[in-house]
């Protein structure tokens, strides 16, 4: 069993002000998609212009934080917000949802795009490469947090979570940090780097998230609200995710297809 490392989850603290490393890591990853997306945009095929993509971020950013927050009350805690609405507004209790954010973005992304002239998926396809590095980190920062641990287990790198209980768990965040974002981001990075036809990349991104949340989740506690949702084993994060590799597949399908 590893040793669970005690990392304050407050960074800096100046007075009153404190910044925490969750914080800090949705900060790295619009920094990532700020820097890289600035190299993308000056690619032939880049549907807009690297000033631009200062615009994009702040978008995504609204995008990020608006639908996660939503998207966690109404997959993960709707009960709690029907008894009390203004949970909706309590973000210091913590809670964000990876698909309630993803579905912000999308819409983030069509209303830019209006702006820009191109199409949505023009602009999803720019940042799908970018994304995985926001993830990983965002991982990272759950890892720093003790939230969101594993199951219980005995494999060697168990780990027993300040706010886990007694038992060694999976560190199912590292897992995820891993495949979400040093994996995702090396496949798609390396699949974008000439041109690829409109759709596909935003296809690839969404199936391969889907698949490695899908296994992931076999490993990592669902939220103790929730519980599983069938047989011992179903969670919530599964099925949000079946309808991303599905429609990833047949996105990125189409996507080939067509420019065949």
């Amino acid at each position: 069993m590893l040793t669970y490392p005690q990392i304050d989850p407050i960074a800096i603290s100046i007075g009153p002000l404190k910044v925490h490393w969750y914080g800090l890591m949705y900060l790295l990853g619009f920094a990532a998609v700020w820097i890289l997306g600035q190299y993308r945009a000056r690619q032939p095929w880049s549907p807009i212009k690297p000033e631009a993509i200062e615009d994009l971020v702040t978008y995504g950013a609204l995008g990020v934080i608006l639908g996660g927050r939503i998207g966690y009350i109404v997959f993960y805690n709707f009960a709690e917000f029907l008894r009390d609405p203004l949970v909706l507004f309590k973000i210091w209790q913590g809670g964000m949802s990876f698909h309630g954010g993803m579905l912000g973005v999308f819409v983030a992304m069509w209303l830019f795009s209006k702006k820009q002239n191109c199409t949505m998926l023009q602009l999803t396809d720019l940042i799908a490469p970018l994304a995985p590095i926001g993830l990983g980190a965002g991982r990272i920062g759950n890892f720093i947090n003790s939230e969101l641990w594993g199951r219980t287990t005995d494999v060697p790198w168990a780990m027993v979570f300040p706010n886990g209980g007694p038992l060694p768990r999976h560190p199912s965040q590292l897992y995820e940090a891993f495949l979400e974002g040093v994996v995702l981001f090396a496949i798609l990075w390396t699949y974008t780097a000439r041109p690829r036809p409109a759709m596909a990349p935003t296809g690839m991104g969404l199936f391969f998230y889907g698949c490695f949340r899908f296994f992931v989740e076999f490993f990592r506690m669902p939220d103790a609200q929730i519980g599983y949702l069938a047989l011992q084993w179903v969670t919530m994060g599964q099925i949000l995710s079946l309808p991303m590799i599905v429609i990833g597949a047949l996105m990125f399908y189409f996507a080939h297809k067509k420019a065949a």
